[in-house]
């Protein structure tokens, strides 16, 4: 395993690996990994010849008063995980290489990005849309994995290659969760023994929603307001939304009905988590 601090190397890999016809893999993370980026990691190895997993904590998605400086970060620790894995290639470029004095370009995605996450974090698409981009740029991917867990970033990445016609497979990999449901997010480790057992709440409400759309219930404001109910019935719970959106263009339904995703945000404590669930409604 091989770890790239620089950006045109990264490219002239990309390009000689592209000439020898191996298909290359591209598992971009922020560090800190655990079992979900490591599922995705699993899955690029068994589908491609060449993997890269990048490691960028992005501050273009960090609003100013979130956890950027906070943001956990263990290098060697991510790099064990990785080398374990028999990952090719781990790409960890530098802030200021990647977003030099003066840079002045940013992807801007319409439709979609001022919702859900989008509505309490402005700004926060733009950056994953631009680093994204970025990224695809330097590694050249055939195939690139994210996590449904998160569910609006992935529908939007989706947006961006097929509307900027990007020849890159976009692959979902499960939800992967903490005994109890817990989605598993590099975030956890901020909580507290009390905290991580009121978070549970987040999980419960999505299966209890997707249990009342499978008994019949197809009014979305019921099911949100049901949802919200739950949330607000944690103590240590302040919900920033619950929603039913549909998958093709994240807006809320009133009807619920073809391809849906249930969707939650809330801060337990002062961490913010979220979590979804997608079904095919009838």
């Amino acid at each position: 395993m091989e770890l790239i601090e620089d950006i045109k190397t990264m490219q002239k890999i990309s390009r000689v690996k592209a000439r020898e016809n191996k298909s290359i893999g591209f598992v971009p993370t922020m560090g800190y990994l655990h079992q979900g980026h490591l599922q995705l990691v699993e899955k690029a190895v068994e589908e491609n010849e060449i993997v890269v997993v990048s490691i960028f904590v992005n501050p273009t998605q960090f609003g100013p008063e979130e956890d950027y400086d906070e943001y956990p970060r263990d290098l060697e620790r991510d790099l064990d995980l990785l080398r374990e894995r028999n990952v090719d290639y781990v790409f960890y470029p530098a802030v200021e290489e990647v977003f030099p004095e003066g840079y002045a370009t940013y992807v801007q995605v319409e439709k979609g990005t001022d919702v859900l996450c989008g509505r309490s974090r402005p700004n926060h698409f733009r950056g994953v849309t631009t680093i994204v981009t970025k990224l695809f740029n330097m590694v050249k991917p055939h195939r690139a994995y994210f996590g449904q867990k998160d569910g609006q970033q992935l529908l939007i990445i989706r947006r961006i290659t097929a509307d900027l016609n990007m020849d890159i497979e976009v692959v979902a990999g499960p939800t992967v969760r903490e005994e109890g449901g817990l989605a598993m997010s590099s975030r956890n480790k901020y909580l507290s023994s009390e905290e991580r057992e009121a978070a549970l709440v987040i999980n419960r409400t999505l299966r209890k929603a997707s249990k009342w759309i499978e008994d019949g219930e197809r009014d979305g404001w019921e099911i949100k307001k049901k949802m919200e109910k739950e949330i607000k019935n944690e103590p240590l719970a302040t919900l920033d939304y619950a929603s039913v959106v549909s998958r093709e263009n994240l807006q809320e339904l009133g009807e619920i009905k073809g391809p849906i995703m249930i969707a939650i945000a809330a801060y337990i404590g002062s961490t913010r988590l979220i979590d979804n669930v997608w079904l095919e409604v009838d």
